[in-house]
């Protein structure tokens, strides 16, 4: 079964930050496909259009786990978004990360497991360089899932 690290991201040299973009999503299974619409911008935007299938693959995933497995079943809808898609770029590295706001730990499913529910982890896990997730702080809620991807020098 696959263990998620529990910490902070990787240590990545903020000075190196060369871009970022945040999103909104509403707490409804089409925001899964604005998700992959916004993905699709900023990779573009950011010249790495070669590394969206696998990318879209994982923003999908995480988005599509923190709207089915971290909104409270009575959660108002209409409110302001409770899932946020973040989306930075390092020199060498480019990190999705999906905040949500339940303080519980993804858990993965087997992969063995022929259901496709419970499998999202282990797509996660091998189409990214690594992933993990850490609790909020301070005055917010929930926790970040993320999943990183090295990028080819320049």
């Amino acid at each position: 079964m696959l263990e998620p690290l529990r910490q902070g991201l990787p240590p990545i040299d903020p000075a190196a930050v060369s871009s970022s973009a945040t999103c909104a999503l509403p707490a409804r299974y089409e925001a899964v496909r604005g998700a992959r619409k916004f993905t699709s911008r900023t990779l573009t935007r950011w010249d790495l259009d070669e590394r969206f299938d696998d990318v879209a693959l994982v923003v999908s995933e995480l988005v599509t786990n923190a709207l089915r497995h971290a909104l409270p079943a009575d959660a108002p809808r209409d409110q302001e978004p409770p899932v946020r898609l973040h989306l930075m770029r390092w020199t060498s590295r480019l990190v999705c990360a999906v905040r949500d706001p339940s303080e519980d730990g993804p858990v993965a499913g087997e992969a063995e497991d022929s259901a496709e529910c419970g499998r999202g982890l282990f797509l996660v896990d091998s189409f990214s360089d690594g992933w993990g997730w850490h609790p909020l702080a301070g005055p917010l809620t929930g926790k970040v899932v993320w999943a990183l991807f090295r990028l080819p020098p320049t």
